[in-house]
C-alpha cells in the first residue's frame, strides 16, 4: 500500500519575506565578491558559481561536534573555475595556490560563510577521467554568478541531458563524452557537442541501425529539452556512436576517433572509453598497414573528388548562373521559355538585334558557358585550374551585373508599352461610347457630358482622369498595378454601356420568321442582308445576300458567325430601318409561303 505525501504548506507572508530579505542580502554579498574577483583576476576566471549544499554521509555526519554541524548548515559553497593558459608545469601549483588564498581572503572580508573551491579546468576534467560526477552535479543544480563563455553553462546541460538519457537507457549506454571546446575553458565554438556511444552487443529484438536510429531520436528530443530547461543559448550537438562500429573505426585507425579518444572527456562510463583512451595513450592502438594504405588511397581519391567539385562549379553551376537569368529576361520580356540553345539565338535576335539594348558580347558569354558544360558532360574537359575558374567567375559577374540593368531596360519599355496600351484602349473605349450616343464634343468633354447626365458614376471620371494624364508622370510598378485594376473596371463599365446600346440597335435591324416548327432570324446590316436558317440548330446555317435597291435579297452566299459578327462590331447596324414591301416576298420564296415575320422597332 502506499501513503501519499501530503501537500506542501505554501509559505506564509512572513516566512516569504523573510526568505526574500535573506536572497536579497546573498546576492548582494556574491556581487560585492564577484566584483572583488574580476577587478584583480578578471582574465583568469574561467567561471564563477553557487554550488547547492554538499550532502556528507550519515555516517561522517553523526560524528561531527554542534559547532561543526551549524557551520555547515550556515556554509555558502563557491566554486572558481580558473583557466589553465600556457604556464609551465612548475608555476601551476604555486600559482593556484596564492590565487586560492586570494580568493579566500576575499571571501572572508564579505562573509566568513562564503567558502569558495578554487580549480582549474583541467582539474574538473581529471575528476570525470576518476569518474567522480559529484561536482559536475552540483554544478548543474547550481546558480552561475559568471559564465561569460557559457563553461559552466555548457557543463549544466549536458548534466541534464545525461541524466535523462541515463533514467530512460542506462542499460544501452556505454560512454557518455563531453568532445569539441567544452573543457577547454575558452569555449570558442559556439556549439556544445557530446557523443554518446550505443552498447549493440546485448540486442536482439532490432538490428544495429534500428536500435541506433530509434535511440538516437529519442535523446536528440531530449537534448532540445535539456536545452530549455538549461536556458543555455548555445547550438547543443549530440552523435551517436554503435558500440561494434566504434570498435571497427578504431580498427581502421578512423582520424575522427583517435582525436575523440585523445580529447574527450567521460561524463558517464563503464569503463570503455576509459579503456581505450589509457590503451591509445601507452601507444597500444596503433594504425595497421591496410589502415595507412587506405588513408592514403583516401588522399588520392579526395583530390580526384575536388577536381571533380571544381568541374562541377565552373560547369553546371555557372551553366544555370548565366542560363536562368537569360531565360527570366527573355520571359519578362514576353517570350515562352526555352531550350538553352534556343535561348542564345533568341537573346541575340530579342536584345541585341530587335531592341538594340544589349551587347553582343554577353551573349557570347551565355554561349561560352552552356559550351564549357557541354563539353564537360560529353568528357571533352577532365580538369580545370584555378586561373581559369577565376577567370569564369569574373567573366559570369560581369554578365550578372548587365543581366540586372537588362532588367531595368525591360521594365521600363514594358511599363511604357503598358502605359500606352491603357491609354490608347481607353481613348478608344469612350470614343466608341461617344459614338453609339452619337455625341460630338470631343472625347473628354464628351465622357464629362455622360457622367453629368447621370449614366456613370464619378469615379468613372476620377480613373479617366488619372490615365489621361498617366504619361507625364513617373509612375511606379505598384502605382501602374493600381491603376490598371481601377482601369479594369472602367473598361468593364464602357464595354457593358456600348454592348447594350448596340444591342438595342440590332433588334430594330433583326427580322424574326417563323416557318413550320422552325424560327429563323434576318440581319439588315446596311447593304447586306445575314440570313440565320435555324435559331435552335447548334450548327447554324448562315448566308448572306446584297440587299438591292427596291428592297428584296439579291444572290444568296454561304456565310459563318464569325462574319456576322465582325459586321455587327464594325458598327454597320444602320440607326434607322426601311423595310419595302419586296423583302417579304424574297422571304417567302426562301422560307416558304407559310412564313410568319416579326419586326422590333
Amino acid at each position: 500500500m502506499t501513503t501519499a505525501m501530503p501537500p506542501q504548506q505554501p509559505l506564509d507572508p512572513k516566512q516569504e519575506a523573510e526568505l526574500k530579505k535573506t536572497l536579497d542580502q546573498l546576492k548582494i554579498k556574491l556581487d560585492k565578491f564577484k566584483k572583488k574577483l574580476l577587478d584583480k583576476h578578471k582574465k583568469d576566471i574561467a567561471g564563477i558559481s553557487l554550488l547547492p549544499p554538499e550532502q556528507l554521509p550519515q555516517q561522517d555526519y553523526q560524528y561531527l561536534s554542534a559547532k561543526e554541524k551549524d557551520a555547515l548548515k550556515h556554509k555558502i559553497d563557491l566554486l572558481v573555475a580558473i583557466h589553465d593558459g600556457d604556464r609551465e608545469e612548475k608555476n601551476r601549483i604555486p600559482f593556484i595556490e596564492k590565487l586560492a588564498k586570494d580568493i579566500s581572503g576575499y571571501a572572508e572580508s564579505i562573509d566568513k560563510n562564503l567558502k569558495p573551491q578554487t580549480l582549474y579546468v583541467s582539474e574538473i576534467k581529471e575528476l570525470c577521467y576518476d569518474s567522480k560526477y559529484e561536482l559536475i552535479r552540483r554544478i548543474s543544480y547550481g546558480n552561475a554568478i559568471y559564465d561569460p563563455k557559457d563553461f559552466l553553462g555548457a557543463l549544466k546541460i549536458t548534466e541534464i541531458h545525461k541524466t535523462m538519457v541515463l533514467k530512460k537507457f542506462e542499460k544501452y549506454v556505454a560512454s557518455y563524452i563531453a568532445v569539441g571546446s567544452l573543457f577547454r575553458g575558452d569555449a570558442r565554438s559556439e556549439d556544445i557537442d557530446v557523443a554518446i556511444v550505443i552498447d549493440d552487443t546485448d540486442v536482439k529484438r532490432m538490428n544495429r541501425i534500428e536500435l541506433r536510429d530509434k535511440l538516437g531520436a529519442i535523446i536528440r528530443s531530449m537534448g532540445f529539452e535539456a536545452s530549455q530547461l538549461s536556458g543555455v543559448k548555445k547550438s547543443f550537438h549530440m552523435q551517436i556512436y554503435i558500440l561494434t562500429d566504434f570498435w571497427d573505426s578504431i580498427k581502421e585507425s578512423s582520424p575522427v576517433i583517435f582525436t575523440f579518444l585523445r580529447d574527450g572527456v567521460p561524463l558517464y562510463d563503464k569503463g570503455i572509453f576509459m579503456s581505450w583512451k589509457l590503451l591509445l595513450q601507452m601507444g597500444r592502438i596503433k594504425p595497421s598497414p591496410e589502415a595507412i594504405d587506405m588513408h592514403m588511397d583516401v588522399g588520392v581519391r579526395l583530390i580526384d573528388r575536388a577536381y571533380g567539385r571544381l568541374l562541377s562549379v565552373v560547369g553546371e553551376d555557372m551553366y544555370y548562373a548565366t542560363l536562368n537569368p537569360s531565360q527570366a529576361a527573355l520571359m519578362m520580356y514576353g517570350l515562352a521559355p526555352s531550350t538553352p540553345k534556343e535561348t542564345i539565338k533568341l537573346m541575340y535576335e530579342t536584345f541585341c538585334k530587335k531592341e538594340k539594348i544589349l551587347e553582343e558580347k554577353y551573349v557570347k558569354t551565355l554561349e561560352k558557358t552552356i559550351k564549357y558544360f557541354k563539353d564537360i558532360e560529353h568528357g571533352t574537359v577532365k580538369k580545370v585550374t584555378g586561373k581559369e575558374v577565376d577567370a569564369m567567375f569574373a567573366e559570369v559577374d560581369v554578365f550578372l551585373k548587365r543581366i540586372k540593368k537588362l532588367f531595368t531596360q525591360i521594365e521600363t519599355r514594358a511599363k511604357k508599352k503598358t502605359i500606352d496600351e491603357m491609354y490608347q484602349n481607353t481613348m478608344h473605349a469612350v470614343d466608341d461610347m461617344l459614338q453609339v450616343d452619337e455625341i460630338k464634343l470631343g472625347t473628354e468633354k464628351g465622357f464629362k457630358k455622360l457622367v453629368s447626365s447621370g449614366k456613370f458614376s464619378k469615379r468613372y471620371l476620377e480613373t479617366f482622369k488619372k490615365i489621361q494624364g498617366m504619361k507625364q508622370k513617373n509612375l511606379n510598378k505598384h502605382e501602374i498595378e493600381k491603376l490598371r485594376r481601377e482601369n479594369s473596371a472602367f473598361m468593364r463599365a464602357m464595354l457593358e454601356y456600348v454592348q447594350r446600346k448596340r444591342g438595342m440597335e440590332l433588334e430594330r435591324a433583326k427580322i424574326r420568321v417563323k416557318y413550320g416548327d422552325k424560327f429563323g432570324e434576318v440581319y439588315l446590316l446596311g447593304e447586306v442582308a445575314y440570313m440565320i436558317e435555324d435559331v435552335d440548330s447548334v450548327k447554324k446555317a448562315i448566308t448572306k445576300a446584297p440587299i438591292q435597291p427596291n428592297g428584296g435579297i439579291g444572290k444568296i452566299k454561304d456565310s459563318s458567325v464569325h462574319e456576322l459578327e465582325e459586321a455587327i462590331v464594325a458598327g454597320k447596324i444602320p440607326k434607322k430601318v426601311f423595310i419595302k414591301e419586296r423583302i417579304f416576298e424574297d422571304l417567302r420564296k426562301l422560307y416558304g409561303k407559310d412564313v410568319e415575320i416579326m419586326i422590333n422597332y
